[in-house]
């Protein structure tokens, strides 16, 4: 089973180290991250939801770590992460689903 919290404080000490070798990387994530305050719709543990899902979907690890714990801190329950990642399972087969056509499709369009 993966250690979570070592994997979090690594990669987040992984992050400092690129900060410091190009600073400008980061200039867009943090720019767009100062814009989550001025959300109105969506509450904090809603777009925590949508994150974690999407991490999922993306399969990005680092996300995981970084959103589980927002969530958690938002006040997600263990019942609503696992709606929302039912969700993304869900999405992901249906995108599986679309490209197994586009493959059928491909392979039709293959000159003999």
């Amino acid at each position: 089973m993966t250690d979570w919290n070592a994997y979090r404080d690594n990669l987040k000490q992984n992050v400092k180290v690129l900060a410091k070798l190009s600073p400008n990387t980061l200039d867009g994530l943090q720019t767009l991250e100062k814009v989550a305050p001025e959300h109105k719709h969506l509450d904090a543990k809603t777009r925590e939801l949508i994150s974690l899902a999407v991490a999922v979907t993306t399969r990005c690890d680092g996300c995981i770590a970084v959103h589980t714990v927002a969530a958690k801190k938002a006040g997600a329950s263990k019942e609503e992460i696992a709606e929302a990642l039912g969700v993304a399972v869900a999405l992901n087969a249906g995108a599986a689903l679309v490209y197994s056509s586009r493959a059928l499709e491909a392979f039709d369009s293959v000159k003999e």
